[in-house]
């Protein structure tokens, strides 16, 4: 089984991190790819931000499926899910987020959970997204850190005992687990268990675990309505396909390699991974 994993950000660095922690839960016959796009946004952190997530993991997940050996899964790890609507009408496979993994396992686990995140602005997002899930009885609170993402990087930080500190005060109004509100923070989830004395949910590992149990299954994205492939070709879009029901994997390619279908190349949203992490 291959899973490709997509950092929407720019950071090689991180990618490698987010790589380690999904090949940590993976199984043995699960091979993970990591990959991140060469240009866009190096931290997502706003809106705009988002935006370019969104294009990179659509560009990325259409050069992957327009490849040779394409993904038996893909999982998005960035928090706020950008583009997964639009992935999902791209491909059969299953495609994962990592904050709609983490709030179902984290409802599993507990009956309230806590989110801690980054940045106060993302609060917004991840209220929309805890409402999309359905999760409003049993998400219990969300805070902000106040770290900026690619502060994440550096593993001789503070940013683990803010992080602590934040879900221990969560725990302490009621969350019986804590989420983890970025995929940076994928390393730090063994510690702050230990630390919280609750269970800690990483996005990363949750959404490795429910794309290779579903694929596991059999279980893929439903082509009815919603999700079914874009009825027309979009303006040099990699969803881009001349019929409704063209094959998924028509091109040969390596993985993450760019796709032969049609579209201008100097497009500013076409991006290529920075390197393939495998």
């Amino acid at each position: 089984m291959r899973i490709l994993l997509i950092n929407p950000n720019t950071s090689r660095a991180m990618t490698a991190k987010i790589a380690d922690a999904a090949r940590g839960v993976a199984g043995p016959d699960v091979r993970v790819d990591a990959v991140c796009p060469s240009v866009g946004a190096a931290a997502i952190e706003s809106h705009t931000d988002e935006i370019a997530a969104a294009a990179a993991v659509v560009e990325l997940i259409a050069a992957d499926r327009d490849g040779a050996d394409p993904a038996d899964a893909y999982v998005i790890a960035c928090f706020g899910d950008p583009g997964l609507d639009a992935a999902r009408e791209l491909v059969d496979a299953p495609v994962v987020g990592i904050a709609e993994a983490a709030m179902h396992l984290a409802a599993v686990s507990g009956r309230h959970f806590g989110v801690v995140t980054t940045l106060s602005r993302t609060l917004g997002r991840a209220h929309d997204l805890v409402a999309r899930y359905g999760m409003e009885r049993a998400c219990v609170s969300l805070a902000a850190s106040g770290i900026p993402v690619l502060d994440l990087e550096d593993a001789a930080s503070a940013a683990v005992t803010t992080i602590a500190e934040l879900s221990a005060d969560a725990a302490a109004s009621g969350a019986d687990v804590i989420v983890l509100g970025c995929a940076g923070m994928a390393d730090l989830c063994a510690e702050l268990t230990a630390r919280v004395g609750v269970p800690v949910v990483d996005g990363v590992a949750a959404a490795v675990g429910m794309a290779s149990g579903m694929v596991r299954m059999g279980l893929g994205t439903s082509k009815r309505d919603e999700y079914a492939r874009p009825p027309r070709e979009s303006a040099g879009g990699p969803g881009a396909r001349g019929e409704r029901d063209a094959p998924a994997h028509p091109s040969a390619g390596g993985p993450g390699a760019m796709s032969d279908a049609p579209g201008p190349p100097t497009s500013p949203h076409n991006v290529v991974p920075a390197e393939v992490f495998a």
